[in-house]
């Protein structure tokens, strides 16, 4: 039975903990709850994962609330389409961000962006990692998609693009900046695609073949057979940038990880090939809470282990819940990237930017950058001389999303050689 009272507030209120408490007080396969006013189920582990991704039991369109749309995804984004709507306005990210090349580019071009500014960072003085974090990714992404932005630009698309993560699951200021934010890039970003149109000759719908992603969505045609609209396609530029962007939160929890097990720097370190590396990364995303979970709206009617689920109801996939449960992993609340070493996680198992079949599916099709990214930046901490003055680093479990409260604040010693 749906409970008549609403959790919304309950869930703002104790962030990634309510959903694991209703879970301990519950005994069935899910938790029902109401959200927003209407009924919600939750569902968790593997085997939910891949019903939750079956498109005959749950679709997105109409599924993603307004306060999100306008501050996370964007209005139109490929997060609200099913069926062969989707499939079409995916295959614009899967050669993009899924290609080995485009992600062993990407990285490169974030490592270049990392050292220059590692470089510049003062001589003894202290830089609060998370921001400076935020700025290198924000203009190598950029700079690697083909988008105008370097310098105080830059600076301002990370600045932006955080605000749109870090307000959307809020109310109050952080979400108004997020709105803000969010329609801000939004107009940049079209009037940038018109432009490249332009300069191609695409007044007729005709734009010639290159290897930018932002020359992808010029060119891009949906399903119809349109170019997608500038809003659209600066919807889905921004799908690109603020997800990458958005590794910031990552990078922070692995110097929080490097901090709390020091013994873990000798080993990136000592790491030969990118093995080591992928796993810690693997286990940042697990072990840290970033999406508390993901959601839909059932098909139709359906059954999930003898429980009915009404057709329209909420649909959501514990995320957090699932990367911690201790049915699947040992000592879940340990961090420790040797559960990974040596294998591949698997494609319903580790889910922390969703589950399902990333070129198909609904999967995150930047999930490899996240991984490459991430475990090339957590060796460059390693191998950095740096120390942590006294700060709060608590990771308020209350706030969606969270992160050390300090934004994790080093102090540099660029006058000493990086160990290898």
């Amino acid at each position: 039975m749906i409970p008549l009272r609403d959790s919304t507030l309950p869930l703002l209120v104790r962030g990634y903990t309510w959903l694991p408490a209703r879970r301990r007080r519950g005994s069935g396969p899910l938790v029902r709850a109401r959200l927003m006013g209407r009924p919600a189920v939750f569902l968790s582990g593997p085997a939910a994962v891949a019903f939750f991704y079956d498109e005959s039991h749950v679709r997105r369109a109409g599924a993603l609330p307004g306060p999100v749309l306008d501050t996370l995804f964007g209005r139109g984004a490929v997060h609200t389409l099913d069926g062969e709507l989707h499939r079409a306005r995916k295959a614009l990210f899967t050669g993009a961000l899924m290609d080995p090349e485009a992600v062993a580019e990407l990285t490169a071009v974030v490592l270049r962006h990392w050292r220059r500014a590692v470089a510049g960072w003062p001589r003894g003085g202290r830089v609060v990692l998370f921001d400076e974090a935020a700025v290198v990714l924000a203009g190598a992404v950029c700079e690697w998609a083909g988008l105008p932005r370097a310098g105080r630009a830059a600076r301002r698309t990370a600045r932006d693009c955080v605000a749109m993560v870090d307000g959307f699951a809020t109310a109050g200021p952080r979400h108004w900046r997020a709105r803000r934010a969010r329609a801000r890039q939004e107009r940049q970003l079209a009037r940038t695609v018109v432009r490249a149109r332009a300069r191609a000759g695409a007044g007729a719908g005709r734009v010639p073949d290159g290897g930018t992603v932002l020359e992808r969505v010029a060119r891009h045609r949906d399903a119809d057979g349109h170019l997608l609209e500038p809003h659209t396609a600066a919807v889905e530029l921004l799908n690109v940038v603020r997800p990458t962007v958005a590794l910031a939160w990552f990078v922070t929890f692995a110097a929080h990880a490097l901090h709390r097990h020091p013994e873990l720097r000798l080993e990136l370190r000592a790491a030969d090939g990118p093995g080591y590396e992928t796993a810690f990364a693997h286990e940042v995303r697990r072990f840290y809470p970033f999406a508390p979970f993901t959601g839909g709206l059932a098909a139709r009617d359906l059954t999930w282990h003898g429980e009915r689920i009404a057709g329209d109801s909420m649909v959501l996939l514990d995320l957090y819940g699932q990367n911690h449960d201790p049915e699947l992993w040992h000592e879940p609340y340990r961090f420790d990237p040797g559960r990974f070493t040596g294998r591949r996680p698997g494609r319903d198992e580790l889910v922390p930017q969703g589950g399902g079949d990333a070129r198909a599916g609904h999967r995150c099709p930047g999930e490899d950058i996240a991984v490459s990214v991430l475990g090339a930046l957590s060796t460059e901490l390693a191998r950095l001389e740096y120390t942590v003055p006294p700060q709060d680093l608590r990771i308020p479990l209350h706030r969606i999303p969270t992160r050390p409260r300090s934004g994790f604040v080093l102090s540099v010693d660029t006058s000493a050689p990086a160990r290898d």
